[in-house]
């Protein structure tokens, strides 16, 4: 036997004690240093004789992964979960972008309400919805889900309810003929949220909301204003206020260098907010940055086509569903997401660890995106973009279509990711900023500072509730 390459640990030098942890098994472990030693004497491929004494602490290893057979079980291991992950039938995840029209002028997002951007934005037809519906109804006898997790997403989707109420009564009345699970959820601005709009999804199955809060009141209101300049600020939290007790909601935020000191402050007034404790997750990422060249301290990622122009797509700046279904992970800044994390815990709100990160939908082959026309793509992050759309849903067979689902069938930046622990956590980081970015989605985007410092909480949170 010998240590697993996705052995990790973070000492514990108060106790004399070593967290370990096994990001393939997802054991976690607090041990002395005398096992910790013992892990040691297998990495090095000869650990001598074992003692009686030692013999438990050998099998408690090799049960939760940190001991096996050689190094290439754990690829083998490696390449059985993400075929299991992508094959897996059990989950049919769709996004839809009901409109890549929006209501805000976001200052960072090539879309808002810029210019004449939203008068040729596409926006879905009541008939395309129901062929979108249409579309689920086949894949629901394909593949016989035991669940299906519907996501409204845009632009900002709740401009259009018609399509969303319609849709969403049609998926669940096909749902519940076939005893499959159903949940809704919605990625929103929030300026549109209201309880008729929550009672009126409920009984389909809405479970959850993310709507998004770029710092405090003055920052959000400068990040996140609509076309006449006016403030959302209040009026979303007012929103959010109406539909707590109804709905769960999760807030996200997205930072610059300008924006991300506001933070606290919009913690410290979440907290003192009555739906407080209803909050299901709090979660703060970097901007997603279209157009020209920015300022120094902002994050790059520019969606283009296959012309190079910048992309009439999704809302980036919006991505991650309350479940995670969207993407949650694309390009974020180490060092600014290490302090809103920890400052979002010391406010007592739920917040993703920073280490169970992936692997994204991307990597799933029955996750899908559908675009307003009802294109096919494998991630919102790609939807605008023509020739990485994997389809349509009325089967026409476009030139493209063949070649980009051969790309996405074949994706696997981890592949040159070496013997990285964090491999089955983060799967090469993000597709769409390696596409953007580096000109090859297969090229790992690395994010190892930020998991190593996540890592770091983990273990001691772990050893406080020790």
């Amino acid at each position: 036997m010998q240590s697993s390459m996705f052995n990790l640990r973070v000492p514990l030098p108060a106790n004399d004690e070593v967290f370990l942890m096994n990001t393939m098994s997802d054991a976690q472990l607090i041990v002395s240093s005398d096992v910790a030693a013992l892990l040691d004497r297998y990495a090095t491929g000869q650990p001598g004789s074992i003692a009686d004494s030692e013999r438990d602490a050998v099998d408690l290893l090799e049960e939760n992964g940190f001991l096996v057979e050689d190094r290439a079980a754990d690829r083998r291991s490696l390449d059985e979960f993400f075929t299991s992950f992508r094959q897996d039938t059990s989950v049919l995840g769709v996004t839809v972008l009901t409109t890549l029209q929006c209501n805000f002028a976001c200052d960072y997002c090539f879309q808002g309400d810029h210019g004449d951007y939203n008068k040729f934005a596409a926006k879905m037809t009541l008939e395309t919805a129901g062929r979108v519906s249409q579309w689920i109804e086949g894949e629901l006898d394909r593949l016989h889900p035991e669940k299906m997790t519907l996501t409204f997403f845009g632009g900002e989707p709740l401009l259009n309810l018609p399509v969303m109420y319609d849709m969403a009564e049609r998926v669940w009345n096909a749902t519940q003929a076939r005893g499959v699970a159903m949940s809704i959820n919605i990625i929103t601005n929030g300026l549109l949220l209201t309880p008729d709009v929550v009672d009126r999804l409920k009984p389909f199955g809405l479970k959850g909301v993310k709507v998004t809060l770029d710092g405090d009141r003055d920052t959000h209101n400068r990040m996140r204003p609509l076309r006449g300049g006016q403030g959302t600020f209040d009026r979303i939290v007012e929103n959010v206020r109406r539909v707590a007790g109804k709905v769960s909601v999760a807030i996200g935020g997205n930072f610059d260098e300008s924006s991300v000191d506001s933070y606290p402050a919009l913690l410290d007034f979440l907290k003192e907010q009555e739906f407080a404790d209803d909050l299901v997750k709090v979660n703060f990422k970097p901007i997603v940055r279209t157009g020209p060249p920015v300022p120094k301290g902002l994050l790059t990622l520019t969606p283009v086509s296959a012309s190079g122009n910048p992309l009439n797509g999704t809302c980036m700046t919006s991505a991650g569903a309350g479940g995670g279904s969207v993407c949650d992970t694309c390009n974020f800044a180490d060092d600014k997401m290490s302090f809103l994390r920890e400052e979002t815990k010391r406010h007592g709100f739920p917040t993703p660890d920073g280490v169970h990160m992936g692997p994204c939908q991307i990597h799933r082959q029955h996750s899908h995106t559908i675009g307003p026309d009802g294109s096919l793509y494998a991630c919102p992050g790609f939807t605008g973009e023509l020739a990485q759309s994997t389809g349509h849903i009325d089967q026409r067979q476009e030139p493209w279509h063949e070649a980009a689902r051969k790309r996405f069938e074949a994706i696997g930046a981890w592949k040159n990711c070496g013997d990285c622990a964090f491999i089955p956590v983060c799967a090469g980081g993000c597709s769409v900023a390696s596409h953007t970015e580096l000109g090859d989605m297969n090229t790992p985007t690395c994010f190892k500072p930020s998991f190593e410092s996540a890592l770091t909480s983990l273990a001691h949170e772990a050893a406080s509730a020790a």
